[in-house]
């Protein structure tokens, strides 16, 4: 993928004057998948320019404009390259220009207030930048409200999104904050430095242990503070502004005009500062813990600052709160404009991989090795079939066998063991794509670290268990699963993600996969000697029942039971009949002609436990609450749904009788299950949706 990206002209690209813009392209673009794919382009004559920099020489021409020239020149660069993608910053008029000289896709970065940039102070300018634009990206909401202003509401804003500016987040040592107060940025009253200046004079004579420091100029306005403990620094680099930040305690931003973000109060939120700023444009969006100064005068200034330096405990707090908050790193702020770039493109061109071939995936699940085979007909061996059959290398690591079997006291819990396993597993195998499946030993650093390793490699993690609100272990399963919710470019749950009263990020249905190997019984053939199986645990890693455990299905199962003993179940883990697993599970299961599938909480739509793919898979007329919603899926000739109690034990009793019918509805599900819903499919779609891959193939649950 070919990208350039235009700074505005004049912009200070270089390690020593960087302004605003320049900070965060570099810093994102460091970050970038796509950074050896992309050109920054500019026009400076500063030298020791920043990365991947290519500076547009001009020619004075009385004759034709700054801009015109600028972007001639660009244009002839770009041409050559045949790029993709171009996105320009903070020049809103460009796109207006370039619109007809470049077939690519165009995104417009806002750095500044819309309503008072060339190009889109009008309304009618800002209307012409949607359709002219594949997306507009601004700095903060307040930014991206300027824009709205005036703007029809029938008029399309999905072109639309906010990405703050960002910078780097670092640990802090809070003992050596130093008695230290700073204001950085332009010394001018704008930005409340008149303000800032007669506050801090009388600070520091009251508080004579306190000093300050100023970082920045001004040359078209003039404020002079002296003070034997007010230090004037100048203008200063980045990097230098952000080490310094490490030492000071109180750091004031009191604009008076309405800054879209705020740089200043960004930087000295990662750095742990306690904050005072003004309630002015976007400055509240760069931190949610600060004191806010409402009327910008001296005098309140003067008083927000006292409150900081007398009440050590709510500084030290409000330090500490900052940093632990801050959440708008370069890292993030990378990861949302790559995504905006493959969703422009729409398809993936980061990775050298093709997935018709084999591609290396480093599987981690319970693959239930310590238990000798009594668990083997699971869904992580169903996956892993799948990823095999498609044609893919896989390594798999059974994550709760490594935790049990190297317990120590060196190690108490096994987990230090099973880290230093996966980055040792993928220093040695290299792959492409980490699958994740219940695996909650699994440390998020690790998985960090393995990204920093190689920033194209994609991480997805697959979740089986219940997340509904009303369901069972509710909070501990929603905890498991956004665990890594942040760092997973796909996260596949049985449960339809928007029944959930919470949102996870790239989430996405899967049904329970059935395995040809597996599902290798067909009931539908048989005049078996039991009429409905049922079968339930306390733990599969359990194996037997708890004493005193009482499953919320077990009033039901003993109603239907004893409501229908014409009926010959054969229910297991109910009743003090054990569980049943392995090769005992399959030839019980053999004797059965159908099937309940009663899952444990309330339902919720499309979620069922793994016995359903055992039950369709193995050819069993299988009963389903309607209120799964599977009849999205399978018709009434395929799988029998339920409204309530009485509806199904009519429907049980009318099936004993109907045998023909029973027979063909049940080879019906199973035909349908195993084209479907099987395991290679459920492998696809995991691949699929983790790298963005967009092809003809529609399948049945997406």
């Amino acid at each position: 993928m070919k990208i350039s990206i235009l700074l505005p002209y004049k912009e200070n690209f270089s390690k020593s004057s960087a302004g605003a813009v320049s900070i965060f392209v570099n810093d994102t673009n460091k970050l970038s998948k796509f950074k050896n794919e992309t050109s920054v382009f500019g026009s400076t004559t500063s030298k020791n320019n920043l990365e991947n920099y290519i500076n547009i020489d001009l020619e004075k021409n009385l004759l034709s404009s700054t801009s015109t020239q600028y972007l001639k020149n660009f244009l002839n660069y770009v041409h050559k390259e045949k790029i993709e993608i171009l996105e320009i910053h903070n020049r809103a008029h460009y796109i207006d220009l370039l619109k007809n000289s470049l077939n690519c896709k165009k995104v417009l970065f806002f750095h500044n207030d819309p309503q008072k940039m060339q190009g889109s102070s009008l309304v009618r300018e800002r209307i012409n930048l949607i359709d002219n634009t594949d997306k507009i990206i601004f700095n903060s909401f307040w930014s991206k409200s300027r824009f709205l202003e005036g703007l029809p509401k029938s008029l399309n804003t999905k072109k639309i999104d906010v990405i703050h500016q960002s910078t780097s987040k670092t640990i802090i040592d809070f003992h050596k904050k130093k008695k230290l107060i700073s204001f950085v940025g332009k010394l001018n009253a704008s930005k409340g430095y008149d303000v800032f200046g007669g506050a801090i004079l009388k600070i520091l004579d009251k508080f004579p242990d306190w000093k300050s420091i100023v970082i920045g100029d001004e040359p078209r306005q003039k404020f002079f503070f002296k003070h034997k403990n007010l230090n004037h620094l100048g203008f200063k680099d980045n990097l230098y502004i952000l080490n310094k930040l490490k030492e000071v305690s109180i750091a004031v931003v009191p604009s008076k005009w309405d800054e879209p973000f705020g740089r200043s109060s960004l930087e000295a939120a990662s750095r742990g500062c306690a904050l005072i700023i003004s309630n002015t444009g976007g400055l509240s969006e760069t931190t949610k813990n600060a004191l806010i100064i409402r009327n910008i005068t001296e005098d309140n200034l003067y008083k927000k600052i006292v409150f900081l330096i007398k009440n050590d405990k709510f500084r030290n707090n409000l330090q500490r709160l900052a940093h632990k908050n801050f959440k708008l790193t370069n890292e993030t702020s990378a990861n949302l404009i790559d995504n905006i770039r493959e969703k422009l493109i729409k398809k993936r061109l980061n990775l050298n991989i093709n997935l018709s071939k084999n591609i290396r995936i480093l599987h981690i699940t319970n693959f239930n090795e310590r238990f000798d085979g009594r668990l083997h007909y699971n869904t992580g061996k169903r996956i892993n079939n799948g990823f095999i059959r498609l044609g893919h290398n896989v390594l798999s690591i059974s994550d709760r066998d490594i935790v049990s079997n190297y317990k120590s006291l060196r190690d108490p819990n096994g987990a230090r063991t099973l880290n230093d396993k996966i980055i040792s597993s993928y220093e040695n195998f290299k792959p492409e794509l980490i699958v994740m499946g219940h695996a909650d030993s699994v440390k998020v650093e690790t998985l960090y670290y393995l990204k920093s390793l190689n920033k194209d490699l994609k991480i997805c993690q697959w979740f089986l268990d219940p997340i509904s609100k009303y369901g069972p272990d509710y909070k501990n399963n929603k905890n498991r699963l956004l665990k890594f919710a942040k760092i997973t470019d796909g996260n596949f749950i049985t449960t339809n993600p928007k029944s959930l009263d919470f949102k996870i990020k790239n989430s996405f249905f899967i049904p329970n996969p059935a395995d040809e190997s597996f599902e290798i019984l067909n009931n539908y053939n048989y005049d078996c000697e039991n009429d409905v199986f049922f079968a339930m645990s306390h733990g599969v890693h359990r194996g037997v029942l708890k004493k005193g455990k009482i499953d919320d299905r077990e009033k039901f199962l003993k109603k239907l039971v004893k409501d229908n003993k014409h009926i010959n179940f054969d229910l297991y883990g109910f009743e003090n009949k054990q569980p049943i697993w392995g090769d005992n599970f399959i030839k019980n299961l053999a004797n059965c002609k159908m099937g309940l599938n009663l899952s444990r909480g309330k339902p919720i739509k499309y979620y069922s436990s793994d016995r359903l793919a055992q039950l369709m898979g193995n050819g069993l007329l299988t009963f389903i609450d309607e209120r799964t919603h599977y009849s999205d899926f399978f018709t009434k000739k395929e799988i029998i749904t339920y409204k309530n109690y009485n509806d199904l034990v009519e429907k049980i009793n009318r099936y004993k009788k109907d045998d023909k019918d029973r027979r063909l509805i049940a080879k019906n599900g199973k035909n349908k299950y195993l084209k479907f819903f099987n395991s290679s499919l459920v492998a696809k779609f995991i691949l699929n949706k983790t790298f963005n891959i967009n092809n003809k193939y529609n399948f049945l649950w997406d």
